[in-house]
């Protein structure tokens, strides 16, 4: 530009330090705003903001409320857009009550909170239960002329499905409607899932049917977590109705959908139509991701199919999966129900070898399984060594000391043993 005689200008600078800050380069964001200043080409309120955000992001609020003073010391008047981006910094470090002087003191600076800027306010003090300061800044959001959204609404729907208050959070949304305000997905998915938390599924199942009349279209979540609580409640096959209409309905189910019910079918022992679903999930083009892959690892274990299991693990590590702790603790257990313990020991050996760190319940699984195998000497021995590490703690062992009683396999090991 500058060899073609022509200098950039500030919405030119705003778009470079813009594309600099989106991708983390907030360094050198900065240093075009250093080049901006040498040229004489003074910085608008949105380059401001667009750095202010960006340092927010990286947690330097301090360094953003500098930015803030140099802003107002240059004479720039920040919108709105640029306050709700500091006090949404603020309450993200969890600095909430300087969070909430700072809303209080925008009129003195010559703006006045809108809705948004009481809805970021409102979610931080819900979130750590501060419900009297709650309703004190509705009051005065009221008081000022600014009427609750739904988003407002929301965040106490949230909020109070959160700590168990589901009927309050009914009543919410009853005012909200009656208030003229639509509620959408945001306002009923925690009443949908705390009913279904409660074991309610035919009223959540009522409040979804609620939700297509009232205009508010469902969204995938919603329809999720009717599909896992089905599910887990052994009512599969009603899950299964509900799955298979979602694509005429326009929510067509995404591989959290298919996860649920290739599970919730197969424990049901339906396991023909959930590898069906298998199947049909990729002929649509939706890959499966690594809880997929553990869900079927651990559906095949429960039934003792472990070679099929081992080569779904070694096909999830082709896909570019990691395995997990979780899904090396379900081979263990596998292994160690139809007693091929050597085949346990080595998911162990391998878990290390793949910086896959076990867990208690790793070594738990594996002395047990030890155990019922009959291998009585080798499984007391690890278990003494374990404890005697800190990796298995003592009452854990105390539950291990009850398990060897059970199958008569205790060779008078006990606590005060251990303890020498």
């Amino acid at each position: 530009m500058r060899g073609q005689g022509f200098l950039p200008d500030v919405v030119t600078y705003n778009t470079l330090i813009g594309s600099l800050c989106s991708r983390g380069k907030l360094g050198l964001a900065m240093k075009v705003l250093d080049q901006l200043l040498k040229e004489n080409c003074h910085p608008s309120i949105i380059t401001c903001t667009i750095l202010i955000e960006a340092t927010i992001l990286e947690g330097g609020i301090d360094q953003a409320m500098k930015l803030l003073d140099e802003m107002l010391a240059k004479g720039l008047r920040p919108d709105m857009y640029t306050y709700n981006a500091i006090l949404r910094g603020l309450c993200k470090e969890g600095m909430v009550d300087k969070a909430f002087d700072f809303l209080i003191s925008l009129p003195s600076k010559g703006s006045e909170p809108d809705v948004i800027s009481y809805n970021i306010m409102l979610r931080a003090l819900l979130n750590r239960k501060r419900w009297k300061d709650g309703e004190k800044l509705v009051a005065e959001m009221v008081s000022r002329g600014c009427g609750p959204n739904v988003v407002t609404y929301s965040t106490l729907i949230n909020a109070l499905c959160h700590d168990g208050n589901v009927e309050d959070a009914v009543d919410v949304l009853k005012d909200m409607m009656e208030r003229g305000l639509t509620p959408d997905s945001y306002s009923y998915d925690p009443l949908i899932t705390a009913f279904c938390r409660e074991g309610r599924l035919d009223l959540a199942i009522k409040f979804l049917d609620y939700m297509v009349s009232n205009g508010s279209a469902p969204d995938i979540v919603n329809y999720n977590t009717i599909l896992g609580a089905l599910c887990k409640s052994g009512s599969a096959n009603q899950a299964l109705e509900i799955f298979e209409k979602l694509g005429g309905i326009g929510c067509p189910p995404n591989v959290s959908s298919y996860n649920t019910m290739i599970s919730g079918l197969w424990i049901s022992g339906d396991r023909m139509r959930a590898l069906r679903l298998v199947s049909e999930m990729i002929s649509k083009g939706i890959d499966p991701d690594g809880i997929t892959y553990n869900s079927l690892i651990s559906c095949l274990c429960r039934d003792g199919m472990m070679d099929e299991s081992m080569g779904l693990l070694r096909d999830m590590e082709d896909s570019g999966f990691k395995p997990t702790v979780i899904t090396y603790n379900t081979l263990i257990l596998g292994f160690c129900k139809v007693h091929r313990m050597d085949e346990a020991i080595n998911i162990l050996t391998e878990m290390v070898e793949k910086e896959c760190c076990p867990n208690e319940t790793s070594y738990i699984l594996l002395i047990q399984g030890l155990a019922y195998a009959g291998w009585v000497t080798i499984a007391v021995d690890l278990a003494k060594a374990l404890v005697a590490r800190s990796v298995v703690s003592r009452d854990s062992f105390r539950r291990l000391h009850k398990a060897f009683r059970m199958v008569n396999v205790h060779k008078g090991t006990t606590l005060s043993k251990i303890r020498k």
